[in-house]
């Protein structure tokens, strides 16, 4: 199974710092493997410390279901068909700021979690966590 790089892992660490910073905002930023194992984590000076395992099981969400956990907050609100859904696998997290990184091929990479802001900062956070790993490991590869 392909893995995200540690150069791409790092990628999203600094493109998201660089965004975050211009955004006048701080994050706890996780980036998983494809197999949902913590590849890179950072807490940016002043992030909230209870927002650092909502940035990592952001991300483990995203890579075990391969969808943004903005995508999945829709089908887990009371009444959609996955409620409920955010109990299991030691706990999920089925709001905005997880995006899965993949390859041109569509085959899933890993995953970027972000925490810290608003839930709309933090999933366009993630999107550029992600578009930087693609970056990164389409240079690398």
């Amino acid at each position: 199974m392909p893995d995200i790089s540690a150069e791409a892992a790092q990628a999203v660490i600094t493109a998201v710092v660089a965004r975050a910073t211009q955004m006048g905002v701080t994050s706890n930023i996780a980036v998983v493997d494809s197999g949902c194992h913590l590849r890179a984590f950072l807490r940016m000076n002043g992030a909230l410390l209870g927002s650092a395992d909502v940035a990592i099981k952001k991300a483990k969400t995203s890579g075990l279901f391969n969808m943004s956990t903005d995508e999945l907050a829709k089908l887990t609100r009371p009444g959609a068909p996955l409620y409920g859904i955010e109990v299991t696998n030691d706990g999920l997290v089925t709001f905005g700021g997880g995006t899965p990184i993949c390859d041109g091929n569509g085959v899933l990479l890993g995953a970027v979690g972000i925490s810290g802001s608003t839930v709309e900062d933090d999933t366009l956070l993630a999107e550029v966590g992600a578009d930087a790993a693609v970056l990164e490991e389409a240079r690398i590869r």
